[in-house]
């Protein structure tokens, strides 16, 4: 019999197994300062495009002062205990109720953290004889919810709508011997690769097949369509989708998050979340700010379009200097260039500390051996100077690295 602490030190992981040369520079590094689009690392200011700040509302004055205004009245206490018991108040219900009008349901509930909420979703709707159908390149959290699934899973290749119907008459056939249904599992964007996923279409299988749509759309509240509701209002089927997810990490800059759906399905999540039920309800001073952030959201649409300005500059811009963006269509700008860890790690030193431009890098094993991404995340906080100093630095580090100028079989050394 194995020690369970020894066999932990003989398996670190697949990332844990390089902690001890990348652990406070390559993997948790320690931004400082105000947040912005220049930012302190190591003491040393950077140009930094590593943080979901979106629309720029983390240190937007109105959201300061309500940030402030509602701890200084509230602190962070109140309320104690869980929704259910003890944790209730008019302002949560009145946050759910603006949210799901803003994404055109008929109501929501309030989540404490959106990878948390997105777990104990998908556990929730389903039970064994159910069938989910997910997307290969989900997010995590949605793997997690899918794992805890006691059910069966099938699982179609990114974005392919052949694949997902195959998947789906596999999932009727079963559906159909188990009494059961079926819950299709995709993201408005997809964080990684930027693309959309196929909602329309996905939309469009509903009229041969039998099954409900949960979308994750982190990414997409805020940003996408004409009033920033979302990726189904981007693809004008926003009413279609069953189950919409929305986080609050990212554009409104802050923490928590909300399920929205018919007023039947929500009344059955509220008693049967289990993360929500046993959990501590969300403070007062984070639901205060998540509605100012609402407000602002639906009232200064110069903040997205401050976005998309930056957003499309850069991604024309870097097509133009003839880099690989993939096909994103979305905000999220992912730079695929080829090379290893070692390679990686000495591009992404030159960048931080001779060109002082922070952006994170990701390598296997969450991609595929021999690639590289960097990855960047514009905002409404940018300039259109940031756009043009990055491209030209990235057509620098670009040439080196197609020289052999940061081939290495180690991490670099920080």
């Amino acid at each position: 019999m194995k020690d369970l602490f020894d066999k932990i030190q003989a398996n670190r992981g697949p990332l844990g197994q390089h902690a001890k040369e990348s652990h406070g520079y390559f993997t948790f590094p320690k931004l400082e300062g105000e947040i912005s689009n220049r930012m302190l690392f190591r003491g040393k200011e950077r140009l930094q495009w590593s943080l979901n700040n979106y629309l720029g509302l983390s240190n937007h004055p109105e959201i300061r002062k309500a940030d402030e205004d509602a701890t200084r009245e509230w602190g962070l206490g109140y309320p104690m205990g869980a929704r259910m018991m003890s944790g209730n108040t008019n302002y949560h219900e009145k946050l759910e109720a603006e949210l799901a009008a803003f994404v055109h349901k008929q109501d929501s509930i309030l989540v404490n953290f959106g990878y948390q909420g997105m777990v104990s979703c998908i556990d929730a709707l389903v039970d064994r004889n159910d069938v989910i159908v997910y997307d290969a390149e989900s997010h995590a959290c949605i793997i997690d919810g899918v794992r805890l699934h006691q059910g069966k899973r099938y699982v179609f290749q990114h974005n392919n709508m052949e694949n997902l119907e195959k998947q789906l008459q596999r999932a009727t056939k079963l559906a159909e011997e188990q009494n059961g249904a079926i819950l299709v599992i995709t993201e408005g964007v997809f964080g990684m690769s930027g693309n959309q996923g196929k909602l329309k279409e996905i939309v469009e299988l509903k009229k041969k097949y039998n099954f409900r749509i949960l979308c994750d759309d982190a990414h997409g509240i805020g940003t996408m369509g004409p009033t920033g509701a979302g990726t189904g209002e981007a693809q004008g089927v926003q009413d279609e989708i069953d189950v919409y997810f929305g986080t609050f990490a990212k554009s409104f800059a802050s923490i928590g998050g909300f399920i929205a759906s018919n007023e039947d399905i929500v009344e059955y999540l509220r008693y049967n979340m289990r993360s929500q039920i046993f959990a501590k309800s969300l403070p007062m001073p984070l639901v205060i700010g998540a509605l100012k952030r609402l407000e602002m959201i639906k009232t200064m649409p110069e903040l997205r379009e401050k976005l998309w300005t930056i957003a499309n500059a850069l991604q024309g811009g870097l097509k133009k200097a003839g880099f690989n963006i993939g096909t994103t269509n979305t905000q999220v700008t992912p730079v695929i260039l080829s090379g290893g860890l070692g390679e990686a790690t000495n591009l992404t030193f030159d960048l931080r500390e001779n060109h002082n431009l922070f952006c994170s890098i990701v390598v296997y094993p969450v991609i595929p051996k021999g690639m590289i991404i960097l990855r960047l995340i514009p905002t409404a906080m940018h300039t259109l100077e940031d756009v043009e100093y990055t491209i030209e630095t990235f057509k620098k580090v670009k040439e080196k690295l197609e020289a052999g100028e940061y081939k290495s079989d180690t991490i670099a050394a920080v």
